[in-house]
């Protein structure tokens, strides 16, 4: 017989991890409807034109490309904000701004597999499309904060900083697209030494090198660096006074950042704008992060419109609970077997199972054919609170036994009050 084995980068999620994934992917609903996004579903097969317009050559080179069988060069979605985008300038071009507008599902790259990394993983993905005020890069900060809160999550922090700081300074020294990309690439893996050598001239050099000097741990004291340091570069110069204005509106609501950094750069290249990550001590990995795009809607032939958004490793949320063996605040009702004495009060246990069902209460039919003393044993491994055992005498009175299967216990109890027992 063959051993069938995952893909490997892929895996199966099973038991109280999928139950952890599915925990956060309700969280991410909930934080959805609070802040007024509407949940949207797009296919996770997208064409490559779409999907590697303003990805970044690092995704491009990680996405799964294939030709579907009409020849067409398709792929698997890296991530969500180029669908979000194609959205925004065809079915939703019309809908008034802003757009509101939440994702979740997985998506696909070809990394090496390692803690916290695979090639299939999960995101929740949150898009605000129409603004390109500060209050909009604020929603999206505290929205991942109201997120990384509401599922458990503690000592979490986030680093900010502004894409536009570093754009702003090699525009000026006509550094092209192209390099401006390499670089950026480089930056994001910190891989510090390979971005400069890509800088064309001794000072562009030297000034993409001051910027890891200019950090402090006061976050608003390293933006008045940033904002000295950049003083004779006019686009850095208001990109570091939208930064500035973006993480006054976040401290002032209560919003844990621990860190900006100069030289902050992600491997998306279609951001414009603020650009954040979050972080718990545990884990070296980011949980979440996002930014500024304000220009891909227009490259994807739609009108000038700004936007920000972010996403949310559902892998790594899950693995960050994990490592803080964060108890899940699950709403969970009760469990209980229900089983008959015999074949012929299979219909009327049946029909008992579904109305407790109606009431909300978690019910396993016995349907293995049982004894009852093993199916007792089975439900008692299977954690059910209680075993509803329908039997001839006590139906004749419209009542079925009750076995509360932690105390051991069992009474005689009416059908028409069992629900409201079982959830007392």
């Amino acid at each position: 017989m063959p051993n069938f084995q995952t893909v490997r980068g892929m895996r199966d999620i099973l038991g109280e991890e999928a139950q952890t994934f599915t925990y956060i992917m309700s969280k991410a609903r909930e934080t959805a409807e609070l802040y007024g996004y509407k949940e949207v579903i797009t296919p996770v097969v997208e064409p490559i034109e779409l999907l590697s317009a303003k990805s970044g050559e690092e995704i491009r080179q990680r996405m799964f490309i294939f030709k579907d069988l009409g020849e067409r060069t398709v792929a698997l979605r890296p991530e969500f904000t180029a669908s979000i985008a194609r959205l925004a300038t065809s079915a939703l071009k019309n809908e008034p701004k802003p757009l509101r507008l939440f994702s979740v599902g997985s998506v696909y790259r070809y990394d090496e597999p390692q803690r916290g990394r695979y090639r299939e993983f999960w995101q929740s993905n949150f898009e605000l499309i129409g603004s390109n005020k500060p209050e909009a890069d604020a929603e999206i900060i505290l929205l991942t904060n109201s997120l990384m809160k509401t599922v458990g999550l503690h000592g979490y922090a986030f680093k900010i900083g502004h894409i536009g700081v570093i754009r702003g300074i090699l525009s000026k020294e006509n550094v092209d697209d192209k390099t401006q990309n390499a670089i950026l690439q480089h930056m994001d893996k910190k891989e510090y030494e390979g971005a400069f050598k890509l800088a064309p001239t001794d000072k562009c050099r030297n000034k993409l090198e001051g910027l890891l000097q200019l950090k402090r741990n006061d976050c608003f004291e390293t933006v008045e660096n940033i904002k000295s340091y950049v003083a004779d570069y006019e686009k850095a110069k208001v990109a570091a006074e939208n930064l500035s204005d973006v993480l006054k509106l976040i401290v002032e609501s209560g919003c844990p950042v621990q860190v900006v950094e100069p030289a902050f750069a992600r491997g998306l290249e279609y951001y414009t704008g603020m650009i954040f990550e979050v972080y718990i001590p545990e884990l070296d990995i980011a949980l979440g992060g996002g930014g500024r795009y304000d220009r891909l809607i227009e490259m994807f032939g739609g009108e000038s419109t700004p936007a920000v958004g972010a996403a949310h490793g559902i892998d790594r949320v899950a693995l960050a609970l994990q490592m803080q063996k964060t108890t899940l605040a699950c709403k969970s009702g009760k469990r209980v077997l229900v089983l008959s004495v015999n074949d012929s009060l299979k219909g009327e246990a049946l029909k008992i199972a579904q109305q407790l069902r109606i009431s909300g209460i978690i019910v396993e039919f016995e349907i293995m054919g049982r004894k009852m003393a093993k199916a007792l044993e089975d439900a008692d491994k299977r954690k059910a609170d209680f075993a509803v055992i329908v039997g001839e005498r006590e139906l004749k009175e419209r009542a079925v036994v009750l076995r509360n299967l932690a105390k051991r216990q069992q009474h005689i109890v009416s059908i028409k009050e069992l629900a409201e027992k079982i959830n007392s």
